[in-house]
């Protein structure tokens, strides 16, 4: 029986019959009823964690015991005061901080459902993810009101409250520390999260409160085996699923403690790991390359283990990164779609390069175009189920992405003999040039192996004697020139890393490349550009 009494989301969810198959939700037994606030937050106190640390940030450091009051607080605003029914949408603007988290939180355990965004955004996108998902309040951190205030024009929200020493905390200033979490359904959903947009027009995922816990049983359980002992630090929003898990989820359910930063830029990672004394770091690959430049022969001993994911790991990377600190860095991939990684290097499984072997409650296997599998070693589409998957609101998307229940992640991937799978492209990353087909993302990897080379993204432009040619535009380390000289030792240096007729036959170096909030390197932008 679902709790909403605001049925907008599930009634705006796909047809079943679009749904993907969702598998071994048997495993974990959720009960029908479940808050997953509950589990995540309230248990830690009743299983004695209360004076643990949960947050930890310059500013401040908050025990569970803080967390879960103030959680309890904006709850009790937001049915009280605020009016919210189980199945109102609330969008929560803020950076990586403290607060941010409680109201995620409040919100939950309210029966909202949470539609979190990137900091960045403008009031064009704000307004997209507000109509989008029919929202009419939200909870603001008072630095970030200007353009969710312009954002109100032609949309439908009709509230904004701010928080940080704002009108949040006043309201909540007189409301008791205690709330009984709304009894919402293990399918009810409470999370609305937009795709990141590194192809364009963004899409809204949503999820339900047992995917919250399953993220943290399947992926973070079985290939980081956290402990209360771990701080996790990293850069990703928690606005992105990515970020969400990683950062706050993930420790929390094992008890540990989340370190914030609210302007996480790579810069600011390495003096935070040591500061606060990190012990698992969760970035992206152009992260890591960044940190190696400044480390030196600093070391980081409090780091045990390290999580890419965002873009595929380049092995220069990963053996760098290795040969400097002796720490691992588990690749792996996930999606918005299906909430967090499903594919993943484990301490006991790497073959550098790799992304990864299936996450134990997922299955995923590399297919033909009519979703035949293919031989190991052979290039097709990933496809994969487990117990999350997706279900766009209101999009006509969603049957290119599932088929026959399962989610099609628009990555071509090949598996080998041992059930690892290597990524070859994003499936529009694909490049066809004098009949062969060249993946993008292995030339890309060839040129990072170069020293000069700091950044590079690899697409096909049109040509019409070979219907396509490989371009690359690269970003330099300090120090070297993007001359006629070094554009060719970049090209000959690709010819004697992989297949000569891979080679990046047009190149141009440049000061930046395209980007979401995430760090994702948008390739579309770059086609859009050179189509001009």
């Amino acid at each position: 029986m679902n709790a909403h009494v605001d049925t907008f989301a599930r009634d705006h969810l796909p047809p079943k019959e679009q749904w993907p198959n969702f598998i071994n939700l048997d495993r974990f037994e959720y009960p029908e009823t479940l808050n997953c606030a509950t589990p995540l937050l309230d248990n830690a106190l009743s299983e004695g964690h209360g004076d643990r640390l949960a947050v930890i940030m310059s500013e401040g450091q908050w025990t569970y015991a803080e967390l879960q009051a103030d959680a309890n607080r904006i709850a009790r605003v937001l049915t009280e005061d605020l009016g919210l029914v189980p199945g109102n949408r609330v969008l929560l603007r803020a950076p990586n901080n403290y607060k941010m988290l409680a109201c995620w939180f409040g919100v939950i355990k309210s029966g909202g459902i949470a539609v979190a965004t990137m900091p960045l955004l403008r009031a064009t996108e704000l307004r997209t993810i507000i109509n989008k998902s029919q929202v009419r309040l939200a909870l603001c951190d008072q630095r970030l009101l200007a353009e969710l205030e312009a954002a109100r024009a032609d949309s439908c929200l009709e509230r904004i409250v701010t928080f940080r020493e704002a009108e949040l905390e006043q309201m909540a200033t007189t409301k008791p520390d205690t709330f009984t979490n709304v009894p919402t359904a293990q399918d009810d959903i409470c999370l609305i999260a937009f795709t990141s947009g590194t192809t364009g027009q963004p899409k809204a995922a949503a999820h339900f409160h047992r995917d919250m816990l399953s993220m943290c049983r399947a992926y973070s359980e079985t290939c980081l085996a956290p402990t209360p002992e771990d701080r996790f630090i990293g850069s990703p929003p928690l606005a992105f699923t990515f970020g969400l898990g990683g950062l706050a989820l993930f420790p929390l359910y094992a008890r540990g403690s989340a370190i914030f930063l609210e302007q996480p830029s790579p810069d600011k990672l390495l003096p935070a790991i040591q500061e606060h004394q990190a012990t698992v770091l969760i970035t992206s690959p152009t992260a890591y390359r960044f940190i190696l430049g400044k480390l030196e022969s600093t070391s980081l001993p409090s780091l045990r283990l390290c999580v890419s994911a965002g873009e595929p790991l380049p092995k220069p990377t990963y053996e760098e990164w290795m040969a400097k600190t002796g720490v691992e860095i588990l690749d792996g991939i996930g999606t918005t779609e299906l909430l967090h990684i499903f594919i993943s290097s484990r301490l006991d499984a790497i073959k550098p390069g790799a992304t990864g072997q299936v996450v134990p409650g997922y299955e995923a296997m590399v297919v033909d175009d009519d979703l035949k599998p293919v031989p190991p070693g052979t290039t097709g589409h990933l496809a994969v189920r487990g117990p999350t998957g997706c279900t766009y609101l209101d999009d006509e998307r969603q049957q290119n992405y599932v088929r026959n229940g399962w989610n099609l992640t628009g990555d071509s991937y090949q598996m080998d003999e041992d059930g690892y799978f290597w990524f070859q492209a994003r499936s529009d990353d694909m490049i066809i040039s004098g009949g062969y087909n060249i993946a993008g993302p292995e030339v890309e990897s060839a040129l990072m192996s170069h020293a000069a080379v700091a950044e590079c993204a690899v697409i096909g432009v049109p040509d019409e004697q070979r219907g396509q040619l490989v371009k690359a535009f690269v970003l330099l380390r300090p120090g070297h020139e993007g001359d006629d000289a070094l554009t060719k030792e970049l090209q000959d240096f690709v010819k004697n890393t992989i297949a000569p007729y891979k080679y990046p036959r047009a190149l141009e170096f440049v000061e930046s490349l395209p980007k979401t909030e995430t760090g994702k390197i948008q390739r579309f932008r770059l086609r859009q550009q050179e189509a001009r």
